[in-house]
């Protein structure tokens, strides 16, 4: 199964993948062996690095295009200066062209349905599900004081994680399904664990990237697909055996 495609017969889940400094790489492992055991993945739901991946993921890229994406970037190369300093010193601007090229422009032509998690102007936790793609993305990665909020339609939103790093209690009000959620190490933001009941988690360490590299890409992946495959390989068995 790659990120546009579903295979039949498989289970059905929704996937929600957490903040994680830079974990690109974490989510798409989590991503390579969602897509070897064969989940049926209705939706998903990402903050920050994991609204990118699940965004690249929901418009059909594949686990090993998303690493192949992020392998040779930084976002030292991507960074702008902020012309609106006094909200954050760095312009998503950069980042919002990366995405532009490997995202549709909304939230509408997916593959199937998406939240991202953001901040709003009050400092209140939300999921944006509709509207322009890639500004919404951004801004779910915009951190705080380092980068300025993204205005997205008309309102302006920064990093969802800084609020809720998994978003759960969000999604579950946006959704109710089996979920499947990607859990890396927190570096910054909140842990909140309400809504955990019921949530096959599966948890991997912080990626180790730095602002001017991403470090091991391929390991970092590779380390997350393992520990993913211990996790999901029951599920698989479990529903193959009950298919």
């Amino acid at each position: 199964m790659e990120g546009g495609r579903v295979e039949q017969g498989a289970m059905n889940v929704d996937l929600v993948l957490s903040s994680g400094f830079l974990a690109f790489a974490r989510h798409a492992g989590f991503l390579a062996a969602v897509e070897e055991q064969q989940l049926q993945v209705d939706a998903l739901c990402g903050t920050s690095s994991g609204s990118v991946c699940a965004a690249l993921w929901a418009a059909g890229r594949s686990a090993a295009d998303i690493t192949r994406i992020f392998a040779e970037q930084s976002m030292v190369t991507l960074g702008r200066p902020s012309p609106t300093f006094w909200r954050g010193a760095m312009s998503m601007g950069g980042f919002i062209g990366l995405l532009r090229k490997h995202l549709p422009p909304t939230f509408a032509d997916l593959n199937r349905p998406l939240a991202v998690g953001v901040v709003d102007g009050k400092g209140a936790h939300r999921l944006l599900t509709s509207g322009p793609l890639p500004e919404a993305v951004a801004a779910s990665c915009a951190m705080p004081y380092i980068f300025s909020p993204v205005q997205v339609g008309a309102e302006r939103f920064s990093d969802g994680g800084a609020e809720d790093r998994l978003g759960l209690h969000a999604y579950k009000s946006w959704r109710s399904r089996k979920v499947v959620a990607h859990w890396v190490e927190r570096t910054a933001g909140k842990d909140i664990l309400t809504g955990m009941e019921g949530v096959v988690v599966v948890r991997t360490p912080r990626s180790g990237a730095q602002f001017w590299s991403m470090g091991d890409v391929r390991g970092q992946m590779e380390e997350a697909r393992t520990l993913t495959r211990q996790v999901l390989a029951p599920l698989a068995v479990k529903a193959a055996e009950t298919a």
